[in-house]
């Protein structure tokens, strides 16, 4: 893609357009800062398409493993890291230097139910100490509308370069879906949007060297309002369906049966599934990002959001309670109780731990008096009250061992039937042993 040449520029000197060619030509270096789910997949894809890439990361672990041809996420293998003829790895911010394009794909958490966005000002400070006429920023990190702008902007600003005429701003919010093999960088659309036209267009050339699609918006407030509605419009109907998953318990109806009857509507209807809570970076975060926004500038917060939060937080001690109630009705007390509780990260078929209600259940459980284990083929140890436990193998004897097994992430891989089969009791939060007809089973 062309970019628009300000009128009477001199092509020549213009660093702009100098940008441009390189980009076009695959000569620019591009740093990724950040090198976790967002930001290593993405140098993976820039390196496959031929640039050479600079990868920041502030964990020297994680640059010493990436140099060693290692991975430590799920969706890049040894392989891929161990080809990348192209990368560098390095934990010294200073070599920001060295890079044509910037991308910025650090975390940005909630503390104390505030957006913390220190990651991306020290990581913007960082690209400003080295800022230069003629570079491309582009923001990945998942926030709230303005951020780029308001926050971002300024900050690089302080190099003495005017953002849009100098140097070139854009935003990208990343669609990473840790551990579904199906949608990677490649085949899902990029939303991109620059601080001006050029900018946005800079952007463009250089993802569409990666990306199969890319959609732009007008500006970077609209693509920073698109992640948040994404993952608000999970969070809303998670909640809604774990609502639905309380009711119906009272009204004596199968949830599980009755959403997978609805599923089958070819038209109108999107299956969610309820558990023991909302884990990740994402939909546990993102939503609250948005409500925080609008209480900040409008004085009010988003009523849909701020009931979905309360319905998926309380889903841990509802959990708790169903298995309290399971065990009560076998005569079994809850202190004392040997539970196990198999799959401990926030999602299906991956190791991120973050937010992962799994935890708050097995802490919740343990701080009942229940001797609380685990089993996760991701995780191979986890920090649960004060105590490191390790991840026990699912045989035979483990399951003899035990009082209950509590199905909290639904993993692959693993043969629910058998596990019924062998445990005395099953508490099911995840729906995967719905059509299993057994005595010793309960679910959600």
């Amino acid at each position: 893609m062309s970019t628009e040449i300000p009128s009477g520029a001199d092509l020549s000197i213009d660093p702009l357009h100098r940008l441009a060619e390189r980009i076009r030509a695959k000569e620019a270096r591009v740093a990724v800062i950040g090198l976790g789910y967002v930001g290593l997949p993405l140098l993976v894809g820039l390196d496959h398409a031929g640039y050479p890439t600079l990868g920041v990361e502030a964990d020297p672990e994680k640059v010493g493993s990436l140099q060693e041809g290692r991975s430590y996420i799920v969706d890049i293998t040894d392989s891929e890291v161990a080809t990348l003829d192209r990368a560098e790895f390095s934990a010294d911010p200073d070599a920001l230097a060295r890079a044509d394009v910037l991308l910025i794909c650090v975390p940005t958490p909630l503390t104390d139910h505030v957006p913390d966005l220190s990651m991306v000002r020290r990581a913007a400070e960082s690209v400003a100490r080295s800022l230069t006429p003629g570079k491309l920023v582009i923001l990945e990190s998942t926030t709230y509308p303005g951020t780029t702008e308001e926050i971002v902007r300024p900050i690089l600003e302080t190099s003495g370069l005017v953002a849009g005429d100098d140097f070139a701003l854009a935003y990208s919010p990343e669609r990473i879906d840790p551990g579904q093999g199906a949608w990677r960088l490649e085949n899902t659309p990029k939303v991109v949007a620059g601080l001006t036209e050029r900018c946005r267009d800079l952007a463009v050339s250089l993802y569409a060297e990666v990306v199969r699609e890319v959609v732009t918006t007008s500006s970077p407030r609209e693509a920073e309002m698109a992640k948040l509605v994404e993952n608000t419009f999970r969070q809303v109907n998670i909640a809604l369906v774990n609502e639905l998953a309380i009711l119906a318990k009272e009204l004596e109806v199968d949830i599980w049966e009755a959403l997978q009857a609805a599923a089958t509507k070819p038209f109108g209807y999107m299956p969610f599934w309820p558990g023991p809570g909302v884990g990740g970076h994402c939909i546990a975060i993102d939503p609250s990002y948005l409500s925080w926004r609008a209480g900040q500038q409008l004085g009010y917060r988003i009523g849909f959001i701020e009931h979905a939060n309360e319905v998926n937080n309380r889903m841990p001690s509802y959990v708790v309670a169903r298995i309290s109630e399971a065990l009560n009705d076998v005569g079994r007390p809850i202190r004392g109780t040997r539970v196990l509780a198999i799959g401990v990260s926030y999602k299906a078929g991956v190791d991120d731990q973050r937010e992962s209600p799994s935890l708050a259940v097995m802490q919740k459980l343990k701080a009942k008096g229940a001797e609380v284990s685990y089993h996760d083929p991701y995780v191979a140890e986890v920090a649960l009250n004060g105590d490191t436990l390790r991840s026990l193998p699912l045989d035979e004897a483990t399951l003899a061992a035990m009082d209950c097994v509590v199905v909290l992430t639904a993993h692959p891989g693993i043969d629910y039937r058998w596990l019924v089969r062998l445990a005395s009791l099953v508490f099911d939060a995840r729906g995967v042993t719905s059509g299993i007809d057994a005595p010793n089973v309960v679910r959600l």
